[in-house]
């Protein structure tokens, strides 16, 4: 049995909820205590339930491309799960991918890297599915939809077969519409069908402000709503660095921004991927840190405001549509969705952006 050092003393504890807490000893242990089927370590009570959470952080990611393959990376240097399986139809890139990753498994938190079939997707808390076929310079993300619906309709029953209890995190494109498509054939419920939607748009947002406003990035709050694609929408209006509106921020340094730095900005968020595809034919790293974003924000239970893509209804006039808003996302998946301040110029946009997707589902007969 292990057992805590002596000489270290509880440097921390946090609420978990109304009969748990979390006590840390030192930097080598971790341990949770709780009122129900409890183990011993050394005078502390520690939840067996957790220790099973713990050991079964299994995320299976479908699709073992750049950016599989890279989400696998931000997944393990992260110590978001103990076991990350990778498939995908060419079978040997996926072991090809595993073993690589497997090698450098000395520098990072434990963790088990394979590589299998769709059966393989058993006992995953998560399965992340970035297949389907790539955008090509030019292409929009929307003309992508049928080849990759019809891709989907077949993978996704198999998917749930072997992981009925899974959630589902779409990353392929048109994020969107496919996590729509992907909603209606599993039949599961909002909660467990995610898109990464405009994470990542939300993400280029801030840095590109940062470095215009010569803040940090962590400083600066600010969102992308809508589609990811073309008809994504800024959200200046709620758009702050500090507490302090960005409309009315400036420094010494950084005067107020114009109407032409916005302009600048944003077109540099909307077509940031295409910029990156011509010149080296993929996206894959900021991604791949996006949806471990997402993954974290679940697989710890955070509730964190995230603008995923998820099923809206009766949403500032939106319905029956997958699209991204900042939601609270946990251990449960996608959960209640903000009603921010947009002004109306925002709103109307929104409403297009989600008209734009409605019509382009409807291609694929949903």
């Amino acid at each position: 049995m292990l057992v805590a050092p002596h000489a270290k003393a509880a440097r921390s504890i946090r609420c978990l909820g109304d009969t748990s807490q979390r006590t840390s000893f030192g930097s080598l242990y971790s341990v949770v205590f709780k009122d129900d089927s409890t183990t011993i370590l050394k005078g502390v009570r520690v939840s067996s339930s957790v220790q099973e959470s713990n050991r079964s952080n299994r995320i299976a990611i479908v699709g073992a491309g750049a950016v599989g393959s890279t989400i696998a990376y931000a997944a393990m240097i992260q110590g978001l799960a103990h076991e990350i399986v990778l498939i995908d139809s060419v079978a040997g890139k996926a072991e090809a991918e595993a073993k690589d990753l497997m090698h450098g498994s000395m520098f990072v938190p434990a963790v088990e890297v394979s590589a299998g079939g769709l059966d393989q997707c058993k006992g995953a808390r998560i399965v992340v599915i970035t297949a389907g076929a790539k955008q090509r310079p030019g292409q929009t993300r929307l003309e992508l939809v049928v080849t990759n619906a019809r891709i989907y309709r077949e993978m996704i029953p198999k998917i749930l077969h072997s992981a009925p209890e899974a959630l589902l995190l779409v990353v392929s494109n048109p994020v969107d519409v496919l996590t729509y498509v992907s909603l209606k054939v599993s039949g599961l419920p909002r909660s467990r069908v995610i898109g990464s939607g405009t994470v990542l748009d939300t993400s280029r947002f801030r840095a590109l402000l940062s470095r215009r406003l010569n803040v940090a990035v962590g400083n600066i709050h600010a969102y992308i709503v809508g589609e990811h694609g073309d008809s994504e929408v800024p959200l200046w209006s709620s758009a702050q660095v500090g507490n302090v509106p960005l409309q009315s921020f400036s420094t010494p340094a950084c005067p107020p921004l114009t109407a032409a730095d916005r302009a600048e900005i944003f077109h540099n968020v909307r077509d940031a991927a295409a910029q990156v595809i011509a010149a080296k034919g993929a996206t894959n790293w900021a991604v791949g840190l996006a949806v471990g974003r997402i993954l974290e924000a679940i697989l710890r239970d955070e509730q964190s405001v995230l603008t995923v893509s998820s099923l809206l209804e009766d949403y500032c006039g939106v319905s029956d549509v997958c699209v991204s808003v900042p939601c609270l996302v946990g251990r449960e998946g996608v959960g209640s969705t903000l009603p921010l301040p947009y002004s109306e110029p925002e709103l109307t946009a929104l409403k297009h952006s989600a008209e734009l997707l409605k019509a382009t589902a409807r291609q694929t007969g949903f």
